[in-house]
This record gives C-alpha cells, sequence and structure tokens, in this order.
C-alpha cells in the first residue's frame, strides 16, 4: 500500500520538494498510525529541507512536524488511545526514561529528536509515530486550526509561560511579527493581560497585529534605532521582557531594551546564529538570558486546554492542498506570511 507525500531526496532548494508515492507506515511497538487530515509548515522545514551542519538524514525524506488527523492503526502495547481517535500531534521525541523527562522536562531530554527531522514527518496522508506523541484534539477547533497550534503555539506558550513568566500588567517586546511563533506569543501575552509591543517591516502586518491585541508597532525599516524607538514608547524604562525567534539581527536590541532584571527569552536564528552581546549589559542590569525549543508534555496538554478555554483562535494566512506544498514553502521563504500556512490533506 502507498500513501501521497512531500518528500525531498536531496537537499537544496524549493525545487527540492516533490510530492509522490511513498510506502505507507506500519505501527511498531508502542506506536499509532494517524491519517492525517491537515498539517502546517514551519521555517525547520526550510532549514532541513537545505540541509544542516551535523544532522544526517536518510533519503528520500518525509518533511513536516505539524498535524492533525485521525488514529487509523494501533501497535502492541499501546493503551489509552484507540483507532477514531480525533488528534494533534505532539512533535517533539523524547526516550521518556532520562533523568529530565522523569523530571517532566521532555524538551530537554537527552535524546530530544522532532518529527520530520528524526524521523519522517507529517507531510503525507499517513505518519507513524509513538502513542505518547498523540493528544486529544480540541473539540471546539477544527484539523486546520489544531494543525497550527503544536510548533508555533507550544513553543511560544514555553517561552511566555514558562521561561520568561510574564506577569499582567508587564511590557513585552515581539520581533518579527507574522511569523507563527511571533504571533502565538502575542496571543499568549494579550490573555495575560500583558502590553505588547511588536515589529515589523510591514505597516500592514503591524495593523493585523494591532487588532490582535498588540499596543504598539514599530516598522524597523522606517526608524534609525529600533532600541531608542521601544524605549520613547516606554517613557525611558524599557521592557520586562523579549520574545525572540530573529536571532542575530535583533538579540543586540533585546539587552538594550530591557529593564534591570528584564528577561530575553530565544528560540530561533532566522537571521543567523552569531551576534554581538555586551556582556556588561547582562550582568549589570541583572539580565536572565533564556533558551527555549518546543515544550514539554505538560505543557503541550497545557496549552490545548488553554487554546480551548480561551477561545483561541489560531492566525492562519492560508490553507493549500498537500499538492501545494512547495508553493507555501516558496511563500513561507519569501516571509510573505501573516500567521500559519496550513496544508489540507484530506477533507
Amino acid at each position: 500500500m502507498s500513501i501521497k507525500a512531500v518528500r525531498i531526496h536531496r537537499h537544496g532548494g524549493p525545487e527540492q520538494v516533490v510530492v509522490e508515492q511513498a510506502d505507507a507506515p506500519r505501527p511498531g511497538a508502542g506506536e499509532v498510525v494517524v491519517d492525517l487530515r491537515a498539517v502546517a509548515l514551519n521555517h525547520l522545514d526550510i532549514w532541513i529541507r537545505k540541509g544542516r551542519p551535523g544532522v544526517e538524514i536518510p533519503m528520500p525524506h518525509i518533511l513536516g512536524s505539524d498535524g492533525a488527523g485521525v488514529v487509523s492503526a494501533i501497535g502492541k502495547g499501546v493503551e489509552g488511545v484507540a483507532e477514531g481517535d480525533e488528534v494533534s500531534i505532539y512533535p517533539g521525541l523524547h526516550d521518556a526514561t532520562c533523568p529530565r523527562c522523569r523530571q517532566g522536562q521532555q524538551s530537554e531530554c537527552e535524546n530530544f529528536g522532532i518529527v520530520g527531522v528524526n524521523r519522517p514527518g507529517t507531510f503525507a496522508e499517513q505518519v507513524a509515530l509513538p502513542a505518547r506523541n498523540v493528544y486529544p484534539k480540541p473539540a471546539r477547533l477544527g484539523f486546520e486550526q489544531t494543525a497550527a497550534l503544536p510548533v508555533a503555539y507550544l513553543t511560544a506558550w514555553r517561552m511566555v509561560h514558562s521561561r520568561a513568566r510574564v506577569l499582567g500588567g508587564e511590557t513585552v517586546l515581539i520581533h518579527g511579527i507574522g511569523g507563527g511563533v511571533a504571533l502565538a506569543a502575542l496571543q499568549w501575552v494579550t490573555r495575560l493581560g500583558a502590553r505588547a509591543i511588536v515589529t515589523s517591516s510591514s505597516d500592514e502586518k503591524l495593523r493585523r497585529a494591532g487588532q490582535l491585541g498588540a499596543e504598539h508597532g514599530i516598522n524597523y525599516s522606517e526608524v534609525d534605532d529600533v532600541a531608542s524607538a521601544v524605549r520613547e514608547w516606554t517613557d525611558g524604562r524599557g521592557v520586562d521582557v523579549a520574545i525572540d525567534a530573529v536571532g542575530a539581527a535583533t538579540f543586540p536590541i533585546d539587552l538594550a531594551v530591557l529593564r534591570r532584571g528584564g528577561r530575553a527569552v530565544l528560540c530561533g536564528v532566522t537571521t543567523g546564529a552569531e551576534a554581538p552581546a555586551d556582556l556588561r549589559a547582562i550582568y549589570w542590569n541583572q539580565l536572565s538570558v533564556l533558551g527555549s525549543t518546543l515544550g514539554s508534555d505538560h505543557e503541550m496538554r497545557l496549552m490545548l486546554a488553554m487554546a480551548d478555554a480561551t477561545r483561541l483562535e489560531p492566525v492562519i494566512d492560508s490553507i493549500q492542498p498537500l499538492d501545494q506544498a512547495r508553493t507555501a514553502m516558496e511563500k513561507m521563504e519569501s516571509e510573505d506570511q501573516f500567521g500559519k500556512i496550513v496544508l489540507r490533506v484530506k477533507a
């Protein structure tokens, strides 16, 4: 039996992305097979397509980390999951036995991996996964909305809640509004009663972010100094927290705008991994610089529950058929999207 899948046979540009037939997965012990209804793109998909130093991936490789669908097969030893269950996919892979896993910090697992990197991904009609990687789909949300949640909204949840511990009334700077993590962070921050400042090179994106609750927007292509603009808007005080998925281009800004005792949380390096840092600013102002990746089992459950309870509507840029995966990836790479790009696998 075969399935339709989005694969690469070698690293390179968008032309390496092909939609073709692949062998249907079978569940191993402790695994389930999910018939996917919708999947969502992430910048991780671009990095894997291009190739990353030190990351060896058997080819051909199915891309994709996000997804939602219906359980269609169950392997030996699986409990608590049944055929027909509508599920959301947790993209983090962990061994469940290392000290960090036993302490409930699965995203800090000694053998941590990600679906679509360390095993075949979700851009297909079916995917096989460990049973611990599927969670009940929020009843209020459709498959397309649910597929948009795991990577971006879980990553942002951990950054905002667990790492930065944002409080109501605090001021939070979010770089690069329009991307999935940045928009998710904006939605979580405003639900906490915090104030958000966002940046973009697009006035339209800033306007739409304002509709989602951002109190101030800065077009970084139209100001000489973003840090000065942030300081001016905060009457010289600075911000309590900086949420940064951008990297080299924005990290110096974080250090320049955080108030004493402020926190910068980083989860991505889309503009590069090496940034200058004034170490004096870090120690003298008693700043905390925190890394963050995805989230734990407990955080995934909390995020899904809060998305349901607060009637969160994931921001979706567009929904396209699976066959248009290459075009969708090209759009994401152009940074033209506002929100998650979703691929519909099956109606």
